[in-house]
């Protein structure tokens, strides 16, 4: 297929010290592409078009050489990817992995890295470091692996950590395991946490604030109780009809979202989620929405939004 493929377009949001704010979208919304680009993992500039600016301690990252951005990733900025089983070496043990880390951005040597990476082994839950530190990838489980992950992520103390989906494979109680651990991390090291996530319940119990992404643009974004109680964008309600709930209603039944996701090729017009929203009119299909400021930091991207905060302030 041939085409220029918007993966995200837009996408503009700030971030300050021990903040934390959450990406929020259904797959194939853009929330990894924005995440990568941070850190320009999106391959060679020669194959991607960019604009705008990628500021981080007032410095444009998009400016920097692939040399000048190696001193950034790891050590300033750091990622958490989703599958710790692709990302960490098979044949390594965990404890050189960590390792690698601290001897390559900070200069440890090597019985100094080895006692550095016991302490960041323990401060991620792992047990026993010590004698888990030559341990292979295999050896450890899902949320175990996930936290060695971490633990190279924070090795250098980073003043940002970009968390991409890092509990989508793992069990509920493993999952909340590591949001506790993140929570508790951004607490201790004073870093600022970005999370990548489908599930809105994740960005609940991690993020102060969230954005919604819809078709590689920001649809909604606000402060999560606001998010989570006040949605304004009607993709933003449509993700909360999905959530489950425990109380309410035996015969209260999720409802899902009609039609496909927006196409990603080619320009599109108008609201990209037009043709699967219930309130779409003729100037939704043809024209871009405005982005209207409510406050707080709410802010949403839909024709319809102005009508929609009236009616819900008048419902209260």
């Amino acid at each position: 297929m041939n085409g220029v493929l918007r993966a995200v377009d837009g996408v503009s949001f700030a971030i300050h010290d021990r903040a934390a704010i959450g990406v929020v979208g259904e797959s194939g919304s853009g929330k990894s592409v924005t995440a990568l680009s941070i850190l320009r993992l999106f391959g060679p500039l020669d194959k991607v078009v960019t604009s705008g600016e990628i500021l981080f301690d007032g410095v444009d990252l998009l400016k920097l050489s692939e040399a000048e951005l190696r001193h950034v990733r790891g050590r300033q900025i750091a990622m958490v990817f989703q599958d710790p089983l692709t990302s960490l070496n098979p044949v390594m043990p965990v404890g050189e992995q960590i390792a690698e880390t601290l001897r390559f951005h900070r200069g440890f040597k090597k019985p100094a890295a080895r006692g550095r990476t016991q302490e960041l082994m323990e401060l991620v839950g792992i047990g026993e470091p010590a004698r888990r530190y030559d341990d292979l990838p295999e050896q450890f489980s899902g949320g175990m692996r996930q936290r060695i992950m971490i633990a190279i992520a924070i090795a250098c103390e980073p003043k940002l950590l970009i968390a991409d989906e890092p509990t989508t494979a793992l069990d509920v109680t493993v999952q909340s395991q590591v949001l506790m651990l993140l929570n508790r991390l951004r607490d201790e090291l004073g870093m600022a946490l970005i999370m990548i996530s489908h599930d809105l319940g994740v960005i609940a119990a991690t993020c102060d604030f969230a954005q919604v992404m819809y078709g590689g643009r920001v649809v909604e974004r606000g402060h999560i109780q606001e998010i989570l109680t006040r949605p304004n964008h009607p993709y933003t309600a449509a993700l909360l009809r999905l959530v489950p709930r425990i109380h309410g209603p035996v015969e209260r039944r999720l409802a899902p979202i009609p039609g496909q996701p927006a196409p990603v090729f080619g320009v599109a017009r108008g609201c990209r989620f037009s043709a699967r929203c219930e309130f779409a009119d003729a100037r939704c299909h043809t024209d871009d929405p405005p982005v209207h400021d409510f406050g707080n930091h709410h802010v949403s991207a839909c024709w319809l939004a102005e009508e929609r905060f009236a009616a819900t302030l008048a419902q209260e």
